[in-house]
């Protein structure tokens, strides 16, 4: 026959297992005393300034957090002013070897116009490949009447061979007038270095011709003109900014994959950091600013992990904490936490903050390398986006302490208390949105600039549903089809009267409806569950008496002295989650 044990007889049990002769007389004791809980529990939940005004210690994780957000904001700005240098020089020099090595560029083309002034670079016929090929190796052996200070890759300023590389299909004739080709897929690389005498000018076709090489358009995929170039940066150079230097790798690039009969050119430079050797009597200044730029980036990095082993304490002592009020409720009230006040005890903000401590460690160190130059391949967008998003949740963490004041709580209570009805509603809304999106790229897709592929579909209707160029996106429409032109209104009319009128208004009375509840709740008392009705109102008298200022057992400490009845267990809060076995009967 089975008999239901209380919780207690297993504390009792328990006890005496762990240290019988300072075990506590659990019936007569109860297992924590109703006003150490509170107490504790009181004091979890109070803000910084209360903690400050309680205890008398100075608020240090806060501390932390305002020298952090000084120090990865100098940070960030400094980086992003070296960034923009970076990215600006490297793009005006790919403008620079555009006009120099590509047949046919016009300055039309830097400028980024919408809709386009002018359609891709390409070529058409046999001649103009010979001849772009030609006229990007008279650029490159005219490299000193360039206004740019350009020297070639190797280290006696030689001219270094161009590489031409070929890819080709296996096979791949075509006979047009009796519909019949000869076709292989494979497609086979072929790589030729081109080297003439720098007086004289080049005739590709027959040079390619004397090296047997031979190019069969019709299987041709595409092909790749590769040389480099070295330059020295003087634009950063200052009292205590080095100039640097760089090999740019440059590919012109010929796209035939289409075979459609425009083959597109394009360039690309990628930039390579080389170590400098300059004038020796710059070197002192050079090591300066490079003692300045790491002891910055070290600084930042030793008080994110400072601030990072600080916020993941607390979130560890908050669940051994929530551990102890669960015990406690089960003892006490014979029912467990529930699911909402157990969630009580997690600070989202916490997390937040130790997220944007690992991102900017990790920023941090390659942005150190980078500067130390250890990298031999452009890592400045990856050490941006580690720094970036990092800074963005850092600011982001400023809102939780606008939070301990009533008038800015509301905006983040209304975002809380919105957050499930919102998520549901775009659930709702993305669907519709996917199927809109799918539906214009395929079928406006052929004939409208802005539906040309699923990423500029889904981004011209979310311009529409903010209002963004509508005219131009009804007039840019082709008319070479009377159905798709009538269903091109149809669809644009549709979405942006449903997304417009009706689920952006639906949207918004979601957050106005969640606004008028937090506004109610301050004027009629926000409802309280089950751990907040225990805890009651933490009054201002009490929070400066004195009261929060006592020994080591109001700690967890002295909460888990109580809890397991001993002396000796409380040096520790490891053992909070085994103190009480899960033993629910006996059999006798």
């Amino acid at each position: 026959m089975e008999y239901q044990r209380s919780p207690e007889v297993d504390i009792i049990e328990t006890c005496h297992q762990t240290c019988p002769e300072d075990c506590c007389n659990a019936p007569t004791k109860p297992l924590l005393t109703e006003e150490k809980m509170r107490r504790k529990l009181q004091f979890f939940f109070m803000n910084p300034i209360e903690k400050w005004q309680a205890k008398k210690r100075f608020p240090y994780k806060f501390g932390v957090q305002v020298i952090k957000i000084i120090l990865v904001t100098m940070q960030l700005c400094l980086f992003a002013y070296y960034r923009y240098n970076h990215v600006n020089y490297t793009w005006d020099n790919r403008i620079t070897f555009s006009h120099l090595f590509l047949k046919g560029w016009d300055a039309t083309r830097e400028v980024n116009a919408y809709p386009p002034s002018a359609g891709p670079l390409a070529i058409y016929r046999e001649d103009e490949f010979y001849a772009t090929i030609d006229y990007a190796y008279l650029g490159y052996s005219r490299l000193d009447k360039a206004v740019g200070s350009y020297s070639y890759a190797n280290e006696d300023n030689s001219k270094k061979d161009m590489l031409l590389c070929l890819y080709q299909y296996k096979e791949g004739i075509i006979f047009g007038f009796n519909e019949s080709y000869i076709f292989n897929s494979e497609v086979i690389k072929t790589c030729i270095n081109i080297s003439r005498p720098i007086s004289e000018a080049l005739d590709s076709k027959l040079y390619m011709k004397n090296h047997t090489v031979d190019i069969n358009f019709s299987a041709l995929v595409r092909a790749e003109l590769i040389f480099s170039l070295k330059t020295v940066n003087f634009k950063s150079a200052g009292r205590i900014s080095p100039p640097n230097c760089y090999l740019f790798n440059i590919i012109i690039n010929f796209d035939n994959e289409d075979h459609d009969g425009q083959m597109v050119v394009s360039l690309d430079a990628e930039p390579i950091r080389l170590s400098c050797k300059g004038d020796v009597t710059y070197k002192k200044d050079n090591e300066i600013e490079s003692v300045l730029r790491s002891l910055l980036n070290y600084l930042v990095m030793l008080i994110c992990i400072t601030s990072f082993i600080l916020c993941s304490r607390a979130v560890w002592r908050a669940y051994q904490l929530k551990n102890i009020t669960n015990k406690f409720f089960i003892t006490r009230f014979e029912q467990p936490l529930s699911h909402a006040d157990r969630m009580k005890f997690l600070n989202l903000w916490y997390i937040m903050i130790i997220i944007n401590d690992l991102l900017i460690i990790i920023g941090s160190a390659v942005k150190e390398q980078i500067e130390k130059e250890q990298f031999a391949s452009d890592q400045w967008n990856i050490c941006s986006l580690f720094l970036g998003i990092g800074n963005l949740l850092v600011w982001f963490g400023v809102l939780r302490y606008l939070g301990f004041f009533r008038t800015y709580n509301v905006v983040i209570l209304t975002l809380q208390k919105a957050a499930p009805q919102v998520a549901r509603f775009l659930l709702c809304a993305l669907l519709i949105y996917a199927g809109f999106t799918f539906s214009g790229w395929l079928i406006l897709g052929p004939y409208h600039l802005k539906f040309r592929s699923l990423s500029t579909t889904s981004e011209c209707l979310f311009s529409l549903i903010n209002g963004d160029d509508m005219f131009a996106t009804f007039s840019i429409m082709s008319n070479k089809s009377p159905l798709l032109w009538w269903f091109s209104r149809i669809y644009l009319y549709s979405f942006i009267s449903l997304y417009i009128y009706i689920i952006l208004s639906l949207f918004i009375s979601v957050i106005m409806d969640a606004y008028d509840t937090i506004k109610l709740y301050y004027n009629e008392g926000f409802p309280k569950t089950s751990l907040e009705c225990f805890i009651g109102e933490t009054r201002l008298e009490d929070v400066s008496s004195g009261l929060f200022r006592t020994d080591s057992n109001d700690s967890l400490g002295g909460l888990m002295k109580d809890l397991c009845c001993c002396k000796n267990i409380h040096r520790s809060y490891s053992t909070l989650r085994s103190n009480t076995p899960t033993r629910s009967s006996i059999l006798i």
